[in-house]
């Protein structure tokens, strides 16, 4: 990872000020999604013997693999969550050589999705960003997922109050990076792409995205990656704790994280 943030602005981001509004991701960037998802998961591995010849790193890759293509048949409608869950189930253990057994499949499935809502939390210091942002800027969130998901999370993570938008992929039809969506979220906070700012953990989808749409982003990049080949640097953090760095990023280093800004106050 880099040393220190380095800021990039495209020809399309409008120049640096003070924002008005901040758009952020949820899973990944406020909710931590990686975490449950990892937890739920490991519990498979551990419960079948099926899947003891792969080393675990192995089958969350495979799992990743099928986990995306599947999702983006959710995205477009083409199947439920429910069944989605249980298709990447039923292709794990066909890849392990386990013949066709519905009932295992699905109380496999099952359980993955019980785990995983047992180990739902925010990301450390998220709650603590938002309730700081909140007296100075509108908060928006942008997400590609369910509605009734996303709703779920940030009601378990305390975040409704802090919250005045929610643009989720299935609700509007969009998904990013499409800047639609985008465009979704800056009507609802009555405010110009100049005047956001957009955090978020995905390269394609908020740094991509929030770019075409000309707003400035901020890479959350707490797992150290690499941006794509040939790609612009962004401004980027690696933690919510401690905020400052956060806070800098998006309001400038001459900028303590708690000044008020006086257009934002009534926001």
């Amino acid at each position: 990872m880099r040393a220190e943030a380095v800021r990039f602005y495209n020809e399309r981001v409008q120049p640096r000020h003070s924002p008005r509004a901040v758009l952020f991701d949820l899973d990944d960037t406020l909710f931590d999604h990686e975490q449950a998802a990892r937890s739920a998961l490991q519990r498979v591995h551990e419960s079948h013997t099926a899947f003891a010849a792969w080393p675990f790193d192995t089958f969350e890759r495979e799992h990743a693999l099928v986990l995306e293509e599947l999702h983006a048949q959710v995205m477009l409608g083409h199947r439920s969550v429910d069944d989605a869950r249980t298709e990447r189930f039923r292709r794990l253990f066909a890849a392990s050589g386990v013949g066709d057994n519905e009932s295992l499949v699905c109380a496999t499935a099952a359980g993955y999705r019980e785990t995983y809502l047992g180990a739902r939390r925010a990301i450390d210091g998220a709650l603590a960003v938002l309730s700081a942002l909140k007296p100075r800027v509108r908060i928006g969130i942008v997400s590609n997922n369910l509605l009734e998901e996303q709703q779920g999370k940030i009601r378990l993570c305390g975040f409704e109050k802090y919250v005045d938008a929610l643009v989720v992929s299935e609700a509007v039809g969009i998904a990013k990076p499409d800047p639609a969506i985008f465009r979704y979220a800056l009507e609802a906070l009555s405010c110009d792409p100049g005047d956001a700012v957009m955090v978020g953990d995905s390269w394609l989808a908020d740094i991509e995205g929030a770019h075409a749409a000309g707003i400035r982003a901020i890479w959350f990049n707490r797992n150290g990656r690499l941006p794509p080949p040939g790609a612009p640097l962004v401004q980027e953090i690696a933690t919510l704790t401690p905020m400052e760095p956060l806070m800098s990023a998006i309001f400038g280093d001459s900028l303590s994280p708690l000044d008020a800004d006086p257009r934002c106050a009534s926001a």
